[in-house]
């Protein structure tokens, strides 16, 4: 993951109030797999993905360059192991700490994709997906969340469009795009369209009162970004706004939503 993910008070934000992916989208991911035997989730952060996957594979390896990040996943579960990656890893070592070339199944980035050296990723994962069948899974969601479909969502969308001018336009339109525009250099998955998506559909989750909502808020890139260029995103003004607009219905906690955009692709025989 990304400098920014460094900070300890970041991460522990990160690994309490980030949503969980529903439980249908590892379920969709693991059926496209040639079997369930090894899973390998990159750039795992505080393991949310890893978690969903140790139930639906024998082993899981979970990998992420944060070990600020890491020391927060869970550790009851011994089907999945923790590895602290630098953010550069030739062949002959992703093979010595991850996993020997053509046995991983299922390579899952869950909102991590954008951050990584793309192309060099990708060969990395045709390096250890098994042949033929591997599949690889990335997703995403952005800073457009819905709540309330009114004013909550509106004064939100105009704070994303703020946070947004602190990261680069590359990964803003990957994001914004669901990975749509991503050169993949994997094969099509029967029953997707397009090949290998953007898959949409999916949804993640999260009850929260507006507190939490802040507190979400300094979670993202562009808020931490902002904040090291001298910027307060969330003045005064936008959280009494943000306040007013929440009470306005009389529930303290709602149901916050983020759209997910999957894309996914397996390998061939060569």
């Amino acid at each position: 993951m990304a400098d920014h993910y460094r900070n300890a008070d970041q991460t522990k934000f990160y690994a309490s109030i980030r949503p969980n992916y529903p439980p249908e989208l590892f379920d969709f991911v693991a059926s496209k797999a040639p079997s369930r035997r090894l899973a390998w989730d990159a750039g795992t952060g505080s393991g949310q993905a890893a978690l969903s996957l140790s139930s639906l594979f024998d082993s899981v390896i979970a990998t992420d360059s944060s070990p600020e990040q890491i020391s927060h996943a869970p550790t009851h579960l011994s089907n999945i192991r923790f590895v602290v990656t630098p953010p550069s890893l030739p062949l002959a070592d992703l093979h010595r700490l991850v996993a020997p070339p053509a046995s991983v199944d299922l390579i899952t980035v869950a909102t991590a994709l954008h951050w990584f050296d793309i192309p060099a990723f990708f060969e990395q994962a045709r390096s250890v997906l098994r042949r033929p069948g591997g599949v690889l899974a990335a997703w995403c969601y952005g800073y457009r969340i819905f709540v309330d479909g009114g004013r909550v969502d509106e004064i939100y969308r105009r704070l994303g469009e703020v946070m947004w001018t602190y990261i680069s336009k590359d990964i803003r339109v990957l994001v914004e795009e669901g990975y749509e525009g991503l050169e993949f250099p994997f094969e099509e998955v029967e029953g997707i369209e397009g090949g290998t998506g953007p898959v949409r559909g999916f949804v993640a989750e999260r009850a929260m009162g507006v507190e939490g909502l802040i507190a979400l808020t300094k979670t993202w890139a562009g808020y931490q970004k902002a904040r090291e260029a001298g910027v307060e995103v969330l003045t005064e003004e936008v959280v009494d706004e943000l306040k007013m607009a929440w009470d306005e219905d009389g529930e303290e906690v709602k149901k916050v939503k983020f759209p997910i955009s999957l894309r996914i692709g397996r390998m061939g025989s060569s």
